[in-house]
């Protein structure tokens, strides 16, 4: 049984759909709890919106890798994209402090994919953001109180 699965898509948004199917099936087979597959869907749609929303300008068709990937009670979900560098981990968090009317739009997405996954990390190279966000299993074991 392999412990990695590389899924290409096109930069469209029924292509999350089908990705989130995907990533289902992945965490049937390696036995991964609901909830977090639950999150890790969340993050990748959030994630990818953005991408497929602001990074292609020139409304060409550009392929999108994600890989996943588990290993040591870790699994992590790298997504790979040839839109402009862009580090999605240096965005300060909104403040939801403020009523929803108060705040300015955008944003919420990469907050939600900080708050789904235990740490995301970003890195360019060769012309493509590499955003991969991690979610450590142990804590997915740990009964909720």
């Amino acid at each position: 049984m392999t412990n990695a699965l590389d899924i290409r898509l096109e930069n469209r948004l029924p292509e999350i759909h089908r990705l989130a199917t995907l990533v289902e099936a992945f965490g049937a087979t390696h036995d991964i709890p609901a909830r977090t597959i639950f999150n890790l869907n969340l993050a990748l749609d959030e994630v990818l919106t953005n991408i497929i929303d602001y990074a292609y300008p020139d409304n060409a068709t550009h392929e999108i890798l994600v890989r996943l990937t588990l290993a040591e009670a870790t699994l992590r979900a790298e997504v790979v994209d040839d839109g402009p560098p862009y580090d999605p981990t240096r965005q300060p968090d909104p403040d939801t402090s403020l009523a929803v009317e108060d705040r300015p739009i955008g944003g919420l997405g990469i907050y939600f994919a900080k708050r789904m996954m235990d740490r995301l990390e970003y890195y360019r190279h060769e012309g493509a953001n590499h955003l991969t966000m991690v979610r450590l299993m142990t804590q997915d074991t740990v009964p909720e109180t």
